[in-house]
């Protein structure tokens, strides 16, 4: 579907036209025609799909349709960074347009603090909050969402992983019964269930390729022991033209140190983690969104919440410990329809969870060995059923190295 077709205001079709977009992504064609007629919805689609824009394009036009200078719409979302982003786009399509947002979240200075309070305030046509934020400034009292009609629920699975659920039930319980709702979310347990019985009201259901990485991401793994990473990313690394590499890690202990051995051989490499400031940390991203900085070394906290594109290399130091996270770890390349490659180091403990990681991408990704140069390769081991008594036994593989 090309957005032309849409039933939306001149202005926001040349809004839409300005920022290059022509066709609807699938999510979009989905959901658009429910959420301009108004209907709640809850939608369940992978990163990087194009689901922001299905659901800003709605709100501006209803705001362009029947302007308003009270806050019309709030965003909850589980992270800053998704904060920013989400008010970036907002920025970019309402170019043209006399509308209004800000972005509410913690982390940063006094500054920070005065120019939320001030624009929730004064007014501000839309907010683009984290839930923690967002409920220190609600006690105060002087927040007024009497007119709100729209509530929109993005990463609401993050969200309940991070225990914000009794926040949003706050949230929610505080704004006006009557008003559109939608919720955004990358998986559906039962516990999303839970949460759209208490907010939505008989939503349209849109569920979009659940839970599987891009076709375009070429997705492979290293048999490589801990001591041995740093040595084979060096070895990936030489002779490549990899302008943008984002490198993710479990632990801020472990982002530190990979950050540090990066820099010590020589590569050009940034951190970011939530010890840093929240101006530390938007200037690490804009330096590496500017190809200023190769390498990022990254906490899950980037995992849903950055949106660059022509990511060349996403790199799992560790394997996650949640089969989701690797699909929120590599959806950051490949984005736009553009090409990415995502490796995945396993180690001789974690074939367990790489081994779920497969079952919930239904694919069996292909395993290198270590290059001999640098160390030996663990043993990969699978389980495979033994027909004969029907139980499962286990078997050992050595990889074979390329010829």
């Amino acid at each position: 579907m090309k957005f032309t077709e849409l039933k939306l205001h001149p202005s926001l079709q040349e809004s839409i036209s300005a920022m290059g977009f022509v066709e609807t992504t699938p999510i979009q064609a989905e959901t658009l025609p429910a959420i301009l007629n108004k209907k709640d919805l809850i939608a369940c689609a992978q990163t990087g799909t194009g689901k922001t824009a299905a659901y800003i394009i709605p709100v501006l036009n209803k705001l362009i349709t029947n302007p308003t200078s009270d806050v019309d719409t709030l965003i909850i979302v589980p992270t800053r960074e998704l904060a920013l982003q989400i008010d970036q786009q907002f920025e970019g399509l309402s170019y043209f347009l006399d509308v209004s947002s800000v972005a509410i979240y913690g982390g940063g200075d006094g500054d920070s603090w005065t120019t939320q309070k001030n624009a929730l305030v004064q007014g501000t046509n839309i907010v683009i909050a984290t839930p923690g934020r967002l409920i220190s400034h609600m006690n105060f009292g002087y927040v007024n969402f009497d007119k709100l009609t729209h509530l929109i629920l993005d990463e609401a699975d993050r969200m309940l992983d991070m225990g914000f659920f009794e926040d949003i039930v706050k949230i929610t319980s505080s704004i006006p019964e009557k008003r559109q709702t939608l919720m955004f979310s990358a998986t559906m347990p039962e516990k999303i269930r839970k949460l759209a019985h208490k907010v939505l009201e008989n939503p349209v259901e849109v569920n979009l390729a659940l839970s599987k990485p891009a076709e375009a991401i070429l997705q492979v793994a290293y048999l490589v022991y801990d001591q041995n990473k740093i040595a084979l990313i060096k070895k990936l690394l030489d002779g490549k033209d990899l302008k943008s590499i984002l490198i993710f890690s479990a632990t801020k202990r472990n982002v530190k140190s990979i950050r540090a051995e990066l820099v010590r051989i020589g590569l050009n490499a940034k951190e970011i983690h939530s010890d840093l400031e929240q101006s530390e940390r938007e200037q690490v991203i804009l330096e590496f969104r500017n190809r200023k900085t190769q390498i990022l070394v990254a906490t899950d906290i980037l995992a849903r919440g950055i949106d660059i594109e022509e990511i060349d290399l996403v790199l799992n130091f560790d394997v996650p410990g949640d089969a989701e996270d690797y699909v929120h770890r590599v959806g950051r390349t490949a984005r736009a329809k553009a090409s990415g490659v995502a490796i995945t180091f396993i180690n001789d403990t974690e074939q367990g969870k790489f081994k779920k990681i497969e079952e919930l991408i239904e694919l069996n990704l292909i395993k290198l060995p270590t290059p001999e140069e640098i160390g030996e390769s663990p043993k990969y081991e699978v389980k495979k059923l033994n027909s004969n008594k029907g139980q499962y036994k286990k078997r050992y593989y050595k990889p074979k190295r390329k010829q």
